[in-house]
């Protein structure tokens, strides 16, 4: 399966990048910028931003994007490179990313195709390249490690999931100088917050963009889109009652409804959301320890005292100082020491 591009990325329709409005990082010369882009390997730097669903790795790299001008995202999340269930898959929005350019965002048109982690490799390489390029940072953002692995290695087999086979799989010889930055929520915490955050999805139009996307004939098909946390949930709840027919009783059963059986479906489906987020967390969680294991340099964030602050219902004022205390700061020094280097 070769992946389906949407005239917005693919190599052939590359768009030029937005005018300049702000400086750009020192194009690769015999200056001493040179380090800025290339080390003395050659390699273009990279920072890389990992952790679990839910830690606020995309709001970490919009806050860095403010400090190091000319900082472009490329998504390296497997739901969100798909176009379409922008809130099930909780991509970051327009307004949200505060004119900083995003790539493989929401680009893939054909959603019943996976994507497998070579042609990711491909896809992002040539971003990488093209931004560089520029004279600008490159950031990789997204909580799928098998993407990232594949992404950065050197040498890439992908007859391995070097995750199921022994840590002596895991290759530490990159191709790119890369800057890692786990960003890491105490589980307990960050439980409470993908609970939170699942309600809050919910709240902003989650089942209907599932009741949408909702198609009988699909039903217990597994791939592409139809992979991401929420569709095989709510497919269960839609099969029982159509979407159609929830839109005319009210999508979701007040409290006091006679209609028990419909009441009590949609809380078995928002409880299987948010007990698989959680599970896809720790999975992900486990991966990036076993990278660090095999000899990967990343620097761990301790986001815990920020979601602490939401799940506590602090008010944002106090939440945002937390953030930038705790967070963002510690990753400001870190990137800038990376391309100081």
């Amino acid at each position: 399966m070769k992946p389906v591009f949407s005239s917005s990325f693919h190599p052939l329709f590359y768009p030029p990048l937005p005018p300049l409005r702000r400086p750009r990082w020192p194009r690769m010369n015999f200056s001493a910028t040179y380090h800025h882009h290339y080390s003395d390997q050659n390699k273009t730097k990279l920072v890389v931003i990992m952790g679990a669903t839910g830690a606020g790795k995309s709001r970490l790299s919009i806050d860095l994007s403010a400090h190091f001008p000319r900082s472009q995202i490329i998504n390296s999340d497997k739901m969100q490179l798909y176009n379409g269930l922008d809130i099930t898959t909780n991509k970051i929005s327009i307004k949200e990313r505060k004119g900083v350019p995003h790539f493989l965002l929401g680009d893939l048109d054909k959603i019943d195709d996976d994507v497998e982690p070579s042609h990711f490799r491909s896809m992002a390489a040539f971003a990488i390249a093209e931004i560089a390029s520029r004279g600008d940072l490159p950031v990789v953002v997204g909580g799928s490690n098998s993407f990232i692995h594949a992404l950065l290695v050197d040498t890439f087999d992908p007859e391995v999931d070097v995750f199921a086979a022994g840590l002596g799989s895991v290759s530490h010889a990159l191709r790119y100088d890369c800057c890692f930055i786990w960003v890491d929520v105490a589980c307990s915490v960050l439980r409470d917050y993908l609970s939170q955050r699942v309600d809050e999805m919910l709240d902003s139009g989650m089942l209907e963009e599932l009741g949408q996307f909702y198609d009988p004939a699909k039903q217990g098909i597994r791939i592409g889109l139809r992979k991401a946390i929420g569709v095989p949930e709510f497919d269960k709840y839609f099969t029982k009652f159509p979407p159609r027919e929830t839109v005319e009783k009210e999508l979701v059963p007040p409290l006091s409804s006679s209609d028990t059986a419909r009441r009590t479906a949609y809380e078995e489906a928002v409880r299987d959301i948010k007990d698989n987020t959680y599970w896809l967390a720790k999975r992900q969680i486990g991966k990036i320890m076993k990278l660090r294991e095999a000899g990967w340099d990343l620097t761990r964030i301790d986001a815990t005292a920020a979601f602490r602050a939401v799940t506590m219902k602090k008010n944002k004022s106090y939440s945002r100082d937390v953030w930038e205390r705790e967070v963002v700061g510690p990753s400001v020094k870190v990137v800038k020491k990376f391309l100081n280097e």
